[in-house]
């Protein structure tokens, strides 16, 4: 698939009256290539082809997605639908836009004499593959602007405060009568219903309060944070498969629906073997730092010039990593332990943990990281290197899975930027990098005329701070 993208626009033919150019969901199977066959929108055929020629051939092309969202739950999600194919309008307040355009520094390199643009590094991250439409929603004509929209889109997505949207007639309640096939996505702190639902929410309180710091960090230190925004990238993802599969029911039947996205339901479901072992004990887990609650020695082990990481996950893996010991140090005596019923089994690994690691510890530092990492590889024990960011994208695998990408960005950076790609291979089906990461606005006029709205009603919008 593409590694560049040439960041032209890619104007979404909305124009009236031909309303039914939108996928049209029939009650039971619904077929692109024969609803293609019949469309008679040339506007529409046209825009289509350009597509096509610009690489747009993914699973999801032929989706249209009204994109609502900012900030990282929401855009991660409508960016893994475009990147998938669908075509996504991203609307942003006018002025000011997604909030992530001034979440810098860093910003993207302008040239190589060490100019920055004004694009941040985060914005551009997330938002490939969108058209940028500012609009002020809390004005009528910007609310009927959106319902225009909502004619041709299959997907709305939306991440703002519960009951936001509902004070200007755009919650599910108020389009569902209008768009009975229009799949909703919400993607909120806490979901639409329940005591918190009013309430805003942030990655790091959503760690907090779904009890994921309460098992991250140091036995003895502080309650720990996850270093990246795992519960946005987790609700962003789930959001994803809640419309894909709303989508399903919305092809077989033709009715769409409601995909309520809660940070905090996301974050509860993601405690997985931790919450098990909770529910099923009525212990709380203990901070562990780099353990395991389940599996002993399955951490960072010290070497003799530094750290890696092991992972024994069953007894047949002990026995290996206990060979590979001996070799180590001999004079260790670690065959020992494999005749130890201290050490014998999982269970009783897990009961005598600091023991494990404490003997483990006092073997593995006896030799380098390297050597470690080659021997426990021959005879498959699991095992890695702790990577910073340099490694990870100089990593040999991550360069052949194609996880760095260049786009271009005309007009914002006179050479290509790096960001990282779709985890997504599909064999017939690749996703692309068609457009770069828009500029504030950078669609307006275009989506608008595609619309169906004239130079004069364009322009009125404008004079009058709709968009």
């Amino acid at each position: 698939y593409a590694q560049t993208a040439t960041g032209h626009c890619r104007a979404v033919s909305l124009a009236e009256p031909h309303l039914p150019f939108r996928p049209a969901l029939h009650a039971r199977r619904f077929s692109f290539d024969s609803y293609n066959e019949n469309r008679n929108n040339n506007d529409y055929n046209n825009h289509h082809n350009n597509n096509s020629k610009k690489g747009a051939h993914g699973p999801l092309t032929g989706l249209r997605v009204l994109d609502m969202t900012r900030v990282l739950a929401g855009p991660s999600c409508t960016q893994v639908l475009g990147d998938m194919g669908a075509e996504i309008i991203k609307v942003e307040r006018p002025e000011v836009g997604d909030d992530t355009r001034s979440f810098a520094p860093p910003y993207l390199p302008k040239n190589d004499q060490g100019e920055l643009s004004d694009v941040s590094a985060y914005f551009a991250g997330c938002n490939r593959n969108k058209s940028s439409l500012t609009l002020d929603y809390s004005k009528p004509a910007g609310q009927a602007v959106l319902r225009r929209l909502l004619k041709s889109s299959d997907i709305f997505v939306e991440n703002f405060k519960c009951g936001t949207l509902e004070k200007y007639g755009m919650g599910y309640e108020h389009l569902k009568q209008d768009f009975p096939k229009l799949v909703y996505c919400s993607i909120t702190g806490f979901g639409h219903s329940g005591p918190y639902k009013s309430r805003p929410g942030y990655d790091a309180l959503l760690q907090a309060m779904g009890g994921f710091m309460s098992i991250t960090g140091e036995p003895t230190g502080e309650p720990m944070k996850i270093g990246i925004s795992v519960v946005d990238l987790l609700a962003g993802l789930h959001g994803v498969i809640g419309i894909l599969a709303a989508l399903r029911h919305a092809t077989e039947t033709g009715q769409g629906q409601h995909v309520d996205i809660s940070m905090l339901d996301v974050s509860t479901a993601m405690l997985a073997n931790q919450g098990y072992n909770y529910l099923a004990t009525g212990k709380l887990p203990e901070r562990l730092g780099n353990q395991h609650p389940n599996i002993v020695p399955y951490q960072v082990m010290p070497a003799s010039d530094g750290y890696f990481m092991l992972s024994v996950g069953n007894d047949a893996t002990f026995v290996r990593f206990v060979e590979v010991a001996v070799r180590a140090d001999p004079a260790a005596g670690a065959e020992q332990l494999l005749e130890d019923p201290r050490f014998k089994t999982g269970p009783m690994r897990v009961e005598n943990r600091e023991l494990v690691t404490d003997t483990c510890n006092a073997i593995t530092r006896s030799r380098s990281v390297t050597w470690w990492l080659e021997e426990l590889e021959k005879v498959s024990v699991g095992c890695s290197p702790i990577l910073n960011l340099e490694q990870v994208f100089d990593d040999p695998h991550v360069k052949a899975r194609n996880m760095l990408l260049e786009m271009e960005m005309p007009g914002k950076v006179d050479k290509t930027f790096k960001t990282i790609a779709s985890p997504f291979k599909f064999s017939n089906t690749p996703v692309s990098y068609r457009q770069a990461p828009p500029g504030l606005g950078e669609h307006s006029e275009s989506i608008l005329k595609a619309a169906g709205y004239s130079e004069a009603q364009v322009e009125e919008l404008r004079s009058t701070g709709v968009v």
